[in-house]
Protein backbone atom coordinates (compact mmCIF):
# COMPACT_ATOMS: atom_id res chain seq x y z
CA UNK A 1 0.00 0.00 0.00
CA UNK A 2 2.29 2.46 0.60
CA UNK A 3 4.83 1.93 -1.88
CA UNK A 4 1.74 3.48 -4.27
CA UNK A 5 2.16 7.26 -2.49
CA UNK A 6 3.53 10.06 -4.77
CA UNK A 7 3.85 13.55 -4.48
CA UNK A 8 2.82 16.18 -7.04
CA UNK A 9 4.32 19.37 -7.11
CA UNK A 10 3.51 22.17 -9.60
CA UNK A 11 4.78 25.58 -10.43
CA UNK A 12 2.85 27.13 -13.75
CA UNK A 13 3.34 29.86 -15.94
CA UNK A 14 0.66 32.03 -13.34
CA UNK A 15 3.54 31.94 -11.34
CA UNK A 16 1.72 32.13 -8.29
CA UNK A 17 3.52 29.42 -6.22
CA UNK A 18 3.43 26.20 -5.63
CA UNK A 19 0.95 23.36 -5.21
CA UNK A 20 1.99 19.96 -3.70
CA UNK A 21 -0.51 17.12 -3.37
CA UNK A 22 0.08 13.73 -1.54
CA UNK A 23 -1.74 10.87 -2.88
CA UNK A 24 -2.01 7.19 -3.38
CA UNK A 25 -2.56 4.96 -6.14
CA UNK A 26 -3.16 1.64 -4.30
CA UNK A 27 -6.54 1.24 -6.30
CA UNK A 28 -5.19 2.77 -8.99
CA UNK A 29 -6.63 6.44 -9.14
CA UNK A 30 -5.28 8.53 -7.51
CA UNK A 31 -6.69 9.12 -3.81
CA UNK A 32 -5.76 12.30 -2.34
CA UNK A 33 -3.95 11.92 1.11
CA UNK A 34 -3.05 15.42 1.72
CA UNK A 35 -2.16 19.29 -0.42
CA UNK A 36 -0.35 22.23 0.45
CA UNK A 37 0.38 25.29 -1.33
CA UNK A 38 3.18 27.84 -0.80
CA UNK A 39 3.11 31.35 -2.51
CA UNK A 40 6.02 32.55 -3.96
CA UNK A 41 7.22 35.73 -2.61
CA UNK A 42 7.56 39.23 -4.78
CA UNK A 43 11.07 39.14 -5.64
CA UNK A 44 11.10 35.30 -6.73
CA UNK A 45 8.03 35.62 -8.93
CA UNK A 46 9.50 39.00 -10.12
CA UNK A 47 13.15 36.84 -10.87
CA UNK A 48 11.29 34.05 -12.50
CA UNK A 49 9.02 36.39 -14.87
CA UNK A 50 12.65 38.10 -16.06
CA UNK A 51 14.03 34.82 -16.60
CA UNK A 52 11.33 34.38 -19.68
CA UNK A 53 13.72 36.22 -21.62
CA UNK A 54 17.71 37.32 -21.88
CA UNK A 55 19.41 39.15 -19.29
CA UNK A 56 22.55 40.14 -18.01
CA UNK A 57 23.84 37.10 -15.95
CA UNK A 58 21.07 34.43 -16.68
CA UNK A 59 22.85 31.66 -16.26
CA UNK A 60 23.79 31.92 -12.73
CA UNK A 61 20.61 33.90 -11.62
CA UNK A 62 18.72 30.59 -12.91
CA UNK A 63 21.02 28.64 -10.74
CA UNK A 64 20.79 30.17 -7.68
CA UNK A 65 16.39 31.02 -8.78
CA UNK A 66 16.50 26.87 -9.52
CA UNK A 67 18.02 26.72 -5.64
CA UNK A 68 15.32 28.92 -4.19
CA UNK A 69 12.55 26.93 -5.85
CA UNK A 70 14.01 23.64 -4.57
CA UNK A 71 13.72 25.29 -0.90
CA UNK A 72 10.38 26.35 -1.55
CA UNK A 73 9.17 22.78 -2.79
CA UNK A 74 11.10 21.35 -0.24
CA UNK A 75 9.10 23.29 2.66
CA UNK A 76 5.85 22.42 0.53
CA UNK A 77 6.64 18.96 0.53
CA UNK A 78 7.65 18.60 4.35
CA UNK A 79 4.15 20.66 4.91
CA UNK A 80 1.94 17.85 2.96
CA UNK A 81 3.86 14.64 5.10
CA UNK A 82 3.40 16.84 8.26
CA UNK A 83 -0.19 17.12 7.69
CA UNK A 84 -0.92 13.68 7.03
CA UNK A 85 1.88 12.52 9.21
CA UNK A 86 3.51 10.43 6.75
CA UNK A 87 6.70 9.74 6.80
CA UNK A 88 9.36 10.44 3.92
CA UNK A 89 10.45 6.82 3.47
CA UNK A 90 6.83 5.96 2.61
CA UNK A 91 6.94 7.80 -0.44
CA UNK A 92 7.93 6.49 -3.70
CA UNK A 93 9.03 9.38 -5.26
CA UNK A 94 7.98 13.12 -6.07
CA UNK A 95 7.01 13.97 -9.20
CA UNK A 96 8.74 17.69 -10.20
CA UNK A 97 7.75 19.37 -13.20
CA UNK A 98 9.35 22.43 -12.30
CA UNK A 99 9.17 25.94 -13.41
CA UNK A 100 9.65 27.02 -17.26
CA UNK A 101 11.16 29.74 -18.29
CA UNK A 102 11.85 29.07 -21.67
CA UNK A 103 9.99 26.91 -23.98
CA UNK A 104 11.53 26.75 -27.49
CA UNK A 105 10.51 22.97 -28.75
CA UNK A 106 11.19 24.57 -32.68
CA UNK A 107 14.50 25.25 -31.89
CA UNK A 108 14.89 21.74 -29.97
CA UNK A 109 14.78 22.57 -26.19
CA UNK A 110 12.81 23.40 -23.47
CA UNK A 111 13.78 24.99 -19.90
CA UNK A 112 12.41 24.13 -16.48
CA UNK A 113 14.29 24.69 -13.51
CA UNK A 114 14.25 23.67 -9.82
CA UNK A 115 16.90 21.50 -8.77
CA UNK A 116 15.70 18.43 -8.59
CA UNK A 117 18.99 16.86 -6.80
CA UNK A 118 19.06 19.44 -4.21
CA UNK A 119 14.84 18.79 -3.73
CA UNK A 120 15.90 15.09 -3.63
CA UNK A 121 18.64 15.78 -1.31
CA UNK A 122 16.63 18.11 1.22
CA UNK A 123 14.00 15.58 1.41
CA UNK A 124 15.67 12.37 0.78
CA UNK A 125 13.09 11.39 -1.36
CA UNK A 126 13.47 9.84 -4.93
CA UNK A 127 12.54 12.73 -7.43
CA UNK A 128 11.25 12.37 -11.31
CA UNK A 129 11.76 15.73 -12.99
CA UNK A 130 12.36 16.93 -16.32
CA UNK A 131 9.43 15.43 -17.97
CA UNK A 132 9.63 17.48 -21.21
CA UNK A 133 13.02 16.92 -22.60
CA UNK A 134 12.64 13.49 -24.14
CA UNK A 135 9.46 14.20 -25.44
CA UNK A 136 11.58 17.58 -27.48
CA UNK A 137 14.08 15.11 -28.38
CA UNK A 138 11.74 12.57 -30.03
CA UNK A 139 10.82 15.56 -32.33
CA UNK A 140 7.74 16.50 -29.66
CA UNK A 141 6.20 20.07 -28.63
CA UNK A 142 7.30 18.80 -25.35
CA UNK A 143 3.75 20.39 -23.91
CA UNK A 144 1.11 19.90 -22.83
CA UNK A 145 1.76 16.88 -21.24
CA UNK A 146 -1.16 16.51 -18.67
CA UNK A 147 -3.53 14.88 -21.70
CA UNK A 148 -2.18 11.56 -20.97
CA UNK A 149 -3.18 11.84 -17.09
CA UNK A 150 -6.63 13.13 -18.29
CA UNK A 151 -7.28 10.81 -20.88
CA UNK A 152 -6.89 8.30 -18.03
CA UNK A 153 -8.91 10.28 -15.12
CA UNK A 154 -12.11 11.71 -17.64
CA UNK A 155 -12.07 9.68 -20.59
CA UNK A 156 -15.75 7.64 -21.37
CA UNK A 157 -15.75 5.26 -24.04
CA UNK A 158 -20.12 7.02 -24.54
CA UNK A 159 -19.14 10.14 -25.10
CA UNK A 160 -16.98 12.80 -26.40
CA UNK A 161 -15.42 15.27 -23.86
CA UNK A 162 -13.16 18.33 -23.53
CA UNK A 163 -11.30 19.23 -20.72
CA UNK A 164 -9.52 22.46 -20.06
CA UNK A 165 -6.84 23.88 -18.13
CA UNK A 166 -6.84 27.25 -17.32
CA UNK A 167 -3.63 28.12 -15.73
CA UNK A 168 -1.17 30.71 -17.48
CA UNK A 169 -1.35 29.05 -20.74
CA UNK A 170 -5.28 27.72 -21.78
CA UNK A 171 -4.55 23.90 -22.56
CA UNK A 172 -7.25 21.50 -24.10
CA UNK A 173 -7.59 17.66 -24.24
CA UNK A 174 -9.99 16.18 -26.30
CA UNK A 175 -11.26 12.55 -25.36
CA UNK A 176 -12.65 11.13 -28.15
CA UNK A 177 -15.47 7.65 -28.04
CA UNK A 178 -12.89 6.79 -31.00
CA UNK A 179 -9.65 8.13 -32.45
CA UNK A 180 -6.91 9.44 -30.92
CA UNK A 181 -6.69 11.98 -27.88
CA UNK A 182 -5.38 15.72 -28.96
CA UNK A 183 -4.21 18.02 -27.00
CA UNK A 184 -2.75 21.36 -27.15
CA UNK A 185 -2.23 24.61 -26.09
CA UNK A 186 -4.95 26.95 -27.08
CA UNK A 187 -3.41 30.23 -26.27
CA UNK A 188 -3.44 32.53 -23.23
CA UNK A 189 -5.49 31.49 -19.98
CA UNK A 190 -4.21 33.65 -16.74
CA UNK A 191 -0.98 34.74 -18.46
CA UNK A 192 -2.36 38.35 -19.27
CA UNK A 193 -4.82 39.04 -17.21
CA UNK A 194 -2.69 38.63 -14.53
CA UNK A 195 -0.11 41.05 -15.92
CA UNK A 196 -3.00 43.60 -16.75
CA UNK A 197 -4.37 43.06 -12.90
CA UNK A 198 -0.80 44.07 -11.87
CA UNK A 199 -0.24 46.56 -13.87
CA UNK A 200 -3.43 48.39 -12.80
CA UNK A 201 -4.55 47.52 -9.57
CA UNK A 202 -1.26 46.42 -7.86
CA UNK A 203 -2.87 42.98 -7.18
CA UNK A 204 -1.95 39.62 -8.36
CA UNK A 205 -5.12 39.20 -10.41
CA UNK A 206 -8.61 40.72 -10.95
CA UNK A 207 -10.02 38.51 -8.17
CA UNK A 208 -12.91 36.63 -9.50
CA UNK A 209 -12.69 38.45 -12.94
CA UNK A 210 -15.12 41.68 -11.44
CA UNK A 211 -12.69 44.16 -12.78
CA UNK A 212 -13.08 42.95 -16.27
CA UNK A 213 -16.92 42.22 -16.14
CA UNK A 214 -17.52 45.97 -14.96
CA UNK A 215 -15.67 46.87 -18.76
CA UNK A 216 -16.21 46.03 -22.41
CA UNK A 217 -14.20 44.83 -24.66
CA UNK A 218 -12.28 47.03 -27.53
CA UNK A 219 -13.65 44.98 -30.16
CA UNK A 220 -10.59 46.20 -33.01
CA UNK A 221 -7.92 45.10 -30.44
CA UNK A 222 -9.58 42.18 -29.90
CA UNK A 223 -9.59 41.16 -33.45
CA UNK A 224 -5.90 42.22 -33.48
CA UNK A 225 -4.81 39.41 -30.70
CA UNK A 226 -7.12 36.91 -32.22
CA UNK A 227 -5.47 37.15 -35.99
CA UNK A 228 -2.21 36.06 -34.20
CA UNK A 229 -1.15 33.52 -36.42
CA UNK A 230 -0.90 31.31 -33.22
CA UNK A 231 -4.41 30.51 -32.86
CA UNK A 232 -4.46 29.38 -36.80
CA UNK A 233 -1.86 26.74 -36.54
CA UNK A 234 -3.08 23.25 -36.45
CA UNK A 235 -1.97 20.73 -33.43
CA UNK A 236 0.56 19.73 -32.64
CA UNK A 237 1.23 23.24 -30.86
CA UNK A 238 2.41 24.19 -27.68
CA UNK A 239 2.98 27.99 -26.45
CA UNK A 240 4.23 29.99 -23.58
CA UNK A 241 5.57 33.25 -22.11
CA UNK A 242 7.80 33.63 -24.64
CA UNK A 243 5.12 34.32 -26.77
CA UNK A 244 2.41 35.46 -24.87
CA UNK A 245 3.93 38.35 -22.73
CA UNK A 246 4.09 41.76 -22.21
CA UNK A 247 5.88 42.59 -25.27
CA UNK A 248 2.92 41.09 -27.70
CA UNK A 249 0.54 42.97 -25.59
CA UNK A 250 1.80 46.09 -26.17
CA UNK A 251 2.37 45.32 -29.51
CA UNK A 252 -1.86 44.85 -30.36
CA UNK A 253 -3.09 48.03 -28.46
CA UNK A 254 -2.59 52.23 -29.10
CA UNK A 255 -1.72 52.91 -25.53
CA UNK A 256 -4.19 55.15 -24.71
CA UNK A 257 -6.82 52.68 -24.15
CA UNK A 258 -9.30 52.64 -20.76
CA UNK A 259 -7.26 50.05 -18.50
CA UNK A 260 -10.43 48.32 -17.85
CA UNK A 261 -11.72 47.62 -21.06
CA UNK A 262 -8.30 46.48 -21.82
CA UNK A 263 -9.21 43.74 -19.53
CA UNK A 264 -12.17 42.96 -19.94
CA UNK A 265 -10.59 42.68 -23.86
CA UNK A 266 -7.94 40.20 -22.64
CA UNK A 267 -11.09 38.20 -20.44
CA UNK A 268 -12.76 37.82 -24.26
CA UNK A 269 -9.40 37.31 -26.00
CA UNK A 270 -9.23 34.02 -23.58
CA UNK A 271 -12.80 32.88 -24.05
CA UNK A 272 -13.04 33.42 -27.47
CA UNK A 273 -9.54 31.29 -28.19
CA UNK A 274 -10.68 28.44 -26.29
CA UNK A 275 -14.07 28.41 -27.73
CA UNK A 276 -12.65 28.42 -31.01
CA UNK A 277 -10.18 26.05 -30.83
CA UNK A 278 -12.87 24.13 -29.22
CA UNK A 279 -15.17 24.40 -32.70
CA UNK A 280 -12.35 24.15 -35.18
CA UNK A 281 -10.85 20.38 -33.18
CA UNK A 282 -13.43 19.56 -30.75
CA UNK A 283 -16.99 19.82 -32.16
CA UNK A 284 -18.63 16.65 -30.90
CA UNK A 285 -17.66 17.39 -26.92
CA UNK A 286 -20.62 17.38 -24.92
CA UNK A 287 -18.79 18.32 -21.92
CA UNK A 288 -16.22 20.65 -21.24
CA UNK A 289 -14.15 20.21 -17.52
CA UNK A 290 -12.57 22.81 -16.46
CA UNK A 291 -9.34 22.52 -13.86
CA UNK A 292 -6.88 25.27 -13.10
CA UNK A 293 -6.71 28.40 -11.43
CA UNK A 294 -9.04 30.38 -14.00
CA UNK A 295 -11.80 28.58 -12.77
CA UNK A 296 -11.86 30.89 -10.01
CA UNK A 297 -12.29 33.67 -12.58
CA UNK A 298 -16.20 34.13 -12.59
CA UNK A 299 -16.44 36.01 -15.42
CA UNK A 300 -14.73 34.08 -17.17
CA UNK A 301 -16.09 30.99 -16.24
CA UNK A 302 -19.35 32.18 -17.46
CA UNK A 303 -18.38 33.61 -20.51
CA UNK A 304 -16.94 30.15 -21.47
CA UNK A 305 -20.25 28.21 -20.51
CA UNK A 306 -21.99 31.13 -23.34
CA UNK A 307 -19.61 29.86 -25.61
CA UNK A 308 -19.42 26.73 -25.30
CA UNK A 309 -22.87 25.98 -25.11
CA UNK A 310 -24.64 23.41 -26.31
CA UNK A 311 -21.93 21.29 -24.36
CA UNK A 312 -22.26 21.40 -20.83
CA UNK A 313 -19.51 23.26 -18.40
CA UNK A 314 -18.36 21.72 -15.28
CA UNK A 315 -15.56 21.68 -13.16
CA UNK A 316 -13.29 18.87 -12.56
CA UNK A 317 -14.51 18.53 -8.73
CA UNK A 318 -17.08 16.54 -10.63
CA UNK A 319 -15.21 13.96 -11.55
CA UNK A 320 -13.14 13.81 -7.74
CA UNK A 321 -10.42 15.78 -8.30
CA UNK A 322 -10.16 19.82 -7.13
CA UNK A 323 -9.35 21.65 -9.89
CA UNK A 324 -6.94 23.53 -8.52
CA UNK A 325 -4.72 19.91 -7.74
CA UNK A 326 -5.03 18.31 -11.17
CA UNK A 327 -2.00 19.62 -12.63
CA UNK A 328 -0.48 18.54 -9.50
CA UNK A 329 -1.62 15.39 -9.77
CA UNK A 330 -1.12 14.87 -13.12
CA UNK A 331 2.84 14.93 -12.22
CA UNK A 332 2.58 12.45 -9.57
CA UNK A 333 0.88 10.36 -11.87
CA UNK A 334 3.64 10.68 -14.35
CA UNK A 335 6.02 9.93 -11.92
CA UNK A 336 4.55 6.72 -10.92
CA UNK A 337 4.75 6.32 -14.68
CA UNK A 338 8.21 6.93 -15.09
CA UNK A 339 9.28 4.69 -12.49
CA UNK A 340 6.84 1.56 -14.01
CA UNK A 341 9.01 2.25 -17.30
CA UNK A 342 5.53 3.09 -19.05
CA UNK A 343 5.20 5.76 -21.23
CA UNK A 344 4.31 9.64 -20.68
CA UNK A 345 3.61 11.32 -23.52
CA UNK A 346 1.24 10.78 -26.02
CA UNK A 347 2.36 11.43 -29.47
CA UNK A 348 -1.00 12.46 -30.66
CA UNK A 349 -0.45 15.35 -28.48
CA UNK A 350 3.02 16.54 -28.88
CA UNK A 351 4.12 15.13 -32.49
CA UNK A 352 7.21 12.92 -31.07
CA UNK A 353 7.82 10.32 -33.18
CA UNK A 354 6.52 7.68 -30.88
CA UNK A 355 5.54 7.23 -26.97
CA UNK A 356 8.89 7.62 -24.82
CA UNK A 357 9.02 7.19 -20.95
CA UNK A 358 9.83 10.60 -19.57
CA UNK A 359 11.55 12.19 -16.63
CA UNK A 360 14.91 12.02 -15.35
CA UNK A 361 15.60 10.24 -11.68
CA UNK A 362 17.11 11.29 -9.00
CA UNK A 363 17.85 8.91 -6.00
CA UNK A 364 16.99 9.79 -2.76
Amino acid sequence: MTREIYVGLMSGTSLDGVDAVLVNFADGRPRLVARASHAFDAALRRELLALNSSGTNEIERAALAGNQLAEKYAATVTEVLAKSKTPAAAVRAIGCHGQTVRHRPERGYTTQIGNAALLAELTGIRVVADFRSRDVAAGGQGAPLAPAFHAAMFADAAEDRVVLNLGGIANLTFLPRHGDVIGFDSGPGNCLLDLWASRHLGTPHDAHGNWAAAGRAIAPSLERMLRDPYFAAAPPKSTGRDVFNERWLQKKLKGDEDPQAVQATLLELTARSVANAVTRHCAAARHLIVCGGGTKNNALMRRLAELAAPAALETSERYGIDPQLVEATAFAWLAKRTLEGAAGNLPSVTGARAARVLGAIYPG
